[in-house]
């Protein structure tokens, strides 16, 4: 088949249905294949690279999904950058797809040209510069199993121009993603690069059981891990169990219901009286796929400075990162609250929790003027709660975290890490 083709054939592997992107010169031979799917593969065009890489970002978010974005090289790559280092920040799976100047024009200074797969090095999980046509399938299907296996986060791939002539042929073998994910060379690949999330240690599990069961006063932080690893069902059973209030991170909006009773809302610099309060009034903190920025853990010396610690994360760079714990479970969030809810009695604090929830919002004015709280709720009621809310960043973004009550995954859509 066609090198171009294979690379069309591979989005399909993937189940890939939309591209977002803006055409350019060295990537006009994809755009030109791309047309021949176009009863496949839905294209958005967008005025700007920029807009296509936050674009694509989005539609992982919110479909739990691996988001693809087509680029052309030099300028149309390096407007990318800001959109991929958002979705590494936020761990979102996006896959960047650029194509860069012939061979014979590489390392020249040529026209558009720029060492795109150098740039994206530190705001990706995995680069790849594609010189050799034969290696599109194998590089194409490594780089959505990086993208979306353990941590998610974006890769890019950087095909040379004279890779996607229309005359380049390449053997190629349509394999479905259900299948092509347990090949040999993808688990080969997942263990070598630590991709695949570690099997939580069963010992550790038991250790948290036991610091729960000493506890008084414990306190969840639903952080951006559970919506990342659609861990919402295990999450909110878990909480239930432990009967403890919840604090919910920016990222973390939508993996806990936020009308639950058991919600102190957002925690952190901008967050509620109650979530602040029981941070640093509980004796045990557990904190679920959250990395304790310096929006929530602004002196992390004294944070939670009364509590035990307990960190769980998917990332083992991020334990102790920010904030020094006493206790850490690595593995993905589902699996690590599944084993846990098999694990944990029922627990209740009817003591504590009256106290985390005596400390409401300081009562706003009652006068003509509209206050963002009241605007925020409108919206609620009129959309049902079930509305997918996009927000810049800024005032407007704090107020839709604290006053629209998320109830799932992938229905807040904005940028935590990078603003």
């Amino acid at each position: 088949v066609r090198a171009t083709q294979a690379i069309m054939e591979c989005l399909l592997e993937q189940e890939v249905d939309t591209v977002f992107g803006y055409p350019g010169g060295t990537i006009l031979n994809l755009y030109d294949e791309l047309y021949n799917y176009k009863d496949k593969i839905r294209h958005v065009l967008t005025a700007h690279e920029q807009g296509a890489s936050h674009a694509a970002d989005g539609y992982a978010r919110s479909t739990g999904k691996v988001g693809v974005c087509f680029a052309t090289s030099g300028p149309g790559a390096t407007n990318l950058t800001t959109g991929i280092a958002t979705a590494y920040m936020d761990s979102s799976p996006v896959v960047f797809i650029t194509c860069n100047v012939s061979e014979n024009l590489l390392g020249k200074d040529s026209f558009q040209e720029v060492d795109i797969t150098g740039i994206a090095m530190p705001i990706t999980k995995a680069t790849y510069l594609v010189r050799d046509p034969q290696t599109i399938p194998d590089v194409m299907r490594q780089a959505f199993a990086v993208a979306a296996t353990g941590r998610p986060g974006p890769v890019l791939i950087d095909f040379l121009k004279n890779v996607t002539f229309l005359n380049t042929m390449i053997d190629y073998e349509f394999i479905p993603w259900t299948q092509n994910r347990a090949t040999s060379s993808i688990r080969e690949l997942a263990v070598n690069h630590g991709l695949k999330a570690p099997e939580p240690d069963v010992g550790d599990i038991n250790k948290l059981v036991d610091m729960i069961a000493q506890s008084q006063r414990p306190l969840i932080i639903c952080g951006g891990g559970v919506v990342r690893g659609r861990a919402d069902k295990q999450f909110r059973e878990f909480a239930e169990k432990l009967d403890a209030p919840v604090a919910i991170t920016v990222m973390g909006g939508g993996g806990f219901p936020g009308d639950h009773p058991l919600t102190t809302g957002m925690i952190g610099m901008h967050g509620s009286q109650a979530s602040n309060v029981a941070c640093n009034e509980c004796d045990l903190l557990i904190a679920v796929g959250c990395r304790f920025s310096d929006r929530v853990a602004t002196d992390p010396k004294d944070f939670a400075k009364q509590a035990k610690i307990v960190h769980i994360d998917i990332d083992r760079a991020e334990i102790d990162k920010n904030v020094l714990t006493h206790h850490h479970i690595i593995g993905d969030a589902r699996r690590v609250l599944e084993l846990l809810n098999e694990k944990l009695p029922q627990h209740d604090y009817p003591e504590w929790k009256a106290w985390v929830f005596s400390h409401p919002e300081v009562p706003l004015k009652k006068d003509d003027v509209l206050h963002p709280h009241e605007i925020l709720e409108t919206i609620q009621a009129v959309t049902g709660g079930d509305a997918v809310v996009a927000t810049d960043v800024g005032q407007h973004q704090m107020w839709c975290a604290q006053y629209y009550h998320f109830s799932r995954p992938g229905q807040f859509i904005t940028s935590g890490g990078f603003g």
